[in-house]
Formats: C-alpha cells, structure tokens, sequence
C-alpha cells in the first residue's frame, strides 16, 4: 500500500519518537544509577523494545501503552539501573489520551509512579528527594503528556464537527436550490396553462363567433378575427416573458412577472369582445400588492374568467375584489351552468385549472374555493391571499 505525504510524515514522526526513546533509556541504562543489577544485554534490549513500541502506538494505543507499562515494571522487577518513568512512557500516554483512553492512561501513569516508588524506596533511596522532588516532575510531565492528547482529541473532533456542519449546511443549501428550481419549473408550467388556456378559448369563441356571422356580417367577423390577433399577440408578449425565465439567472422573485392586476382591464376587454359580459368590482381601498401576490390574483381571474368562457355557456360574470387588511379577496362569479353541469366541476377534482388555482394560493398560505353561486346558480370561485405572507 503506497503511502501518501500524511502518511510518511507519520513514519518519520514515529521513528524519530522511538529513536529517541530508546537513546534516552540507552544513557539511563549506562550511568548505572542504583540498581540491584548492573546493566547486561537485556537491559539494552528492553531499551530497544520501549523504542519500537512507538511504531504501533497509532493504531494500538492501548496496547502500546500497556506494552510499555509492562516492559518497565518487568525491567525494575529484575532490579536494573533507575532510568525514570515519565520520558519512556509519555508518548504511550499520549496516543491513548489522543485516541479517548483518559481513565486508561491515568490509572496507568498512577500505577507506574506508585510502583516505581515503591522498588526504589526498597532500595534505600530518600523518600524525601522522591516525593518532594522525582514525584511532582515526573507526574507532571506524564499527565502533561495526557492532557495534550486530550486536547489534539478535542480539536480534531471539533474540526470534524464543523467539517461535518459546513457539509450538511451545504446540503440543506443545494437541497433548497433543488427546491426552488422545482418551484419555479411549477410556476413557468402554471404560467403557460394559463396562458395557452385563456388564448386557446378565446379564440375557439371567436372562431365560432365569425364562422356563424361569415355570411351575413362581415364586420362581425373582421371583429372577431382582430380580437383572435390580438389575442395571439397578447400570448405570445406573455409566452416571451414566461419562457425567458427559463434563461434568466436570477432568483424568481427577482423577476418580473408577466402578468398583474395592472393588466386586468385588457384581460376583461378581452373576455368582453368575445361575447361575455364582464364587470368589475372593487372594495376597500387598493394597495400595492407584493409582485407574487398580485400575480397570483391575476392568474386566478384568467383562469376563473376562461373556465367560464369554455365551460359554462355563461352571458355574463363578475369579479370582485376586496381590499381587506391582511389580505385580498377575489370573487368571480357567472350565471352560467352550476357545478355539477360543468366540464370542470370541482367535484371531479380532475380540472388542472382548479387544482393549478389552489395551488398557488396554497404557495402563499391562501385558499381558493369553488361552488355552485346560490343567487343565480352559475359557478363561484373564491380565492383568500393573505398580503404579509407575500411580503416576506
């Protein structure tokens, strides 16, 4: 397995650990302070082990520090030279700190400085110059060595929690991205039903209108031809508009609509000049409506107004709007077949206009509803779009 630039690093990180240790033991062994033993071929290869011990600790701290504990408790137990606990054990003590072993590696380096105390008090050296001096240095540098272990375990893992946060905060953020694309995919579809929809009936009214008057009056039927071009012309400002959203790079709020309350006047004279009565109502005092708001209730008047051109066999509607504080209410009613006798009766629920309706109401915490008129048995279509959803 061929190493990367980390993983020599590591190598050579550990082989300059352990050299130095077994270096370290190597001069303790041959100043030969105390002991019951002088310092033979074993006494060096115990030095050599410590040293190679480093090589595992990565991957087995435990056991590597285990290992060493062992080693040097065998090697005071046959009664060398003193060579001192905390330099042989301290980097054993760090990798098991680093890898979350902090009881292991302090009841480990207690046990080390109470048993080293021990054999070396039995050997007549001052118990004095062991507590007040030997003691407090080497477990301060063992325990250092601890708690450096523990605070690299601490930042690596506190580094792999902000790594693990940035990735899923870039996650929610493609997934929003993801969202909106197919919110606005839904929006530019909704856009072209409407519009397709409302040009398609009212040139199939128009269509009718001049075929029944191609005989008997001509300026009928050049009325009926001029109001299916400027029908024509209208879809195809509105189809320019919608699909050049599909190239636009900016966010959909970001971009204008095409299509508001400002142009419900040609949207009425439309719907008139192809033969249905239409009137306006407004109540309260009008107010300028958020761009997503005012669209919506556009689109939810065409697509009232051309299900009732195609549908109803309707003489005349009305829409009303009522400026509410909160919100906008819409009302569009006609005197056409109810409910139950129309192509898209809600109950059928099969009407992608209807359900296209409610839908984006629905976007902005609105509702739309759709009933048969009691007053004159036509259809009603009533929509609620609370305005401070829409300003947010």
């Amino acid at each position: 397995m061929e190493l990367g630039r980390s993983g020599w690093r590591a190598v050579l990180t550990d082989a300059a650990i352990g050299l130095g240790t077994s270096l370290v033991v190597t001069v303790a062994i041959a100043m030969d302070l105390g002991g019951a033993r002088s310092p033979d071929f074993l006494a060096y290869l115990f030095a050599v082990c410590l040293g190679a011990l480093m090589f595992v600790r990565r991957h087995f701290p435990v056991l590597a520090l285990v290992a060493t504990a062992a080693g040097l408790l065998a090697y005071y137990a046959a009664g060398y030279p003193a060579i001192g606990l905390a330099l042989p054990v301290a980097a054993a003590l760090y990798s098991a700190a680093e890898a979350g072993k902090l009881l292991i590696s302090a009841v480990t380096g207690a046990a080390l400085i109470a048993v080293s105390t021990f054999f070396r008090l039995r050997e007549g050296e001052s118990l004095a110059y062991l507590l007040g001096f030997e003691l407090a240095s080497t477990a301060g540098l063992m325990f250092a060595a601890i708690a450096l272990g523990a605070a690299v375990r601490a930042t690596r893992l506190l580094r792999a929690e902000q790594l693990r946060t940035a990735r899923q905060a870039a996650a929610e953020r493609e997934a929003e991205a993801r969202r909106r694309v197919q919110d606005e995919r839904l929006r530019i579809a909704r856009d072209l039903h409407d519009v397709i929809g409302h040009t398609i009936a009212l040139v199939a009214v128009q269509a009718d209108v001049a075929e029944e008057a191609l005989d008997d009056d001509p300026g009928t039927v050049r009325a009926a031809l001029k109001t299916i071009r400027s029908a024509g012309e209208e879809a195809i400002h509105e189809l320019r508009g919608t699909l050049g959203l599909l190239r636009s790079p900016g966010e959909p709020e970001d971009r204008a609509p095409t299509g508001t309350l400002r142009n419900l006047g040609s949207l009425l004279a439309a719907t008139r000049e192809s033969g249905l009565a239409v009137e306006l109502r407004a109540e309260g005092e009008p107010v300028p409506l958020p761009a997503v708001v005012d669209t919506t209730a556009y689109r939810i008047v065409q697509e009232a107004l051309t299900n009732t051109l195609r549908h109803a066999e309707a003489s005349r509607a009305e829409v009303e709007l009522r400026y509410e504080r909160g919100g906008l209410g819409i009302r569009v009613t006609d005197d056409g077949r109810g409910a139950g006798r129309r192509d898209d009766d809600p109950g059928g629920g099969s009407g992608f206009g209807i359900e296209g309706m409610r839908e984006r109401a629905a976007l902005l915490g609105g509702r739309v509803d759709v009933a048969e008129a009691p007053e004159n048995g036509g259809f009603v279509v009533e929509a609620w779009l609370p305005v401070e959803v829409g300003r947010q």
